[in-house]
């Protein structure tokens, strides 16, 4: 019976296995190569940077640096280049709320699920 569970377990379809909130690129290369595949979101933040997270049937995970700080991106392209050759091909441009400042609307907290609905698709490709 074991055994047959083992088997189950190996041959589930992608994107099962969990991944921590916070995650280094190795850790994200590690679980990739596990045949795990994220919607993979780039949020754009102030001042011209970026943040990337990944979501996943468990939740969204943040990718963050050796110090365990956010990784910022001072552009699409070098989140592109980073994540192209693990074969993850696009990802969704999102921001983190969506308000009128000009007029005084309070911000309403976003669900995940509408920030994706409303993204823009970014296809990763470096040359």
């Amino acid at each position: 019976m074991n055994v047959h569970v083992e088997t189950i377990e190996v041959a589930m379809s992608p994107c099962t296995q969990p991944l921590a909130e916070r995650v280094t690129f190795e850790e994200f290369s590690r679980w990739m190569a596990q045949g795990n595949n994220p919607i993979v979101e780039i949020q754009s933040i102030d001042m011209g940077y970026y943040l990337v997270r990944f979501h996943h049937a468990h939740g969204v995970s943040q990718l963050i640096d050796e110090d365990t700080y956010p990784r910022r991106f001072t552009g699409t392209q070098w989140v592109s280049r980073l994540l192209a050759p693990l074969g993850v091909t696009h990802g969704l441009l999102t921001w983190p709320e969506i308000t009128d400042e000009m007029i005084g609307l309070p911000a309403q907290p976003s669900d995940p699920n509408d920030v994706l609905a409303h993204g823009t698709r970014v296809a990763f490709q470096t040359r």
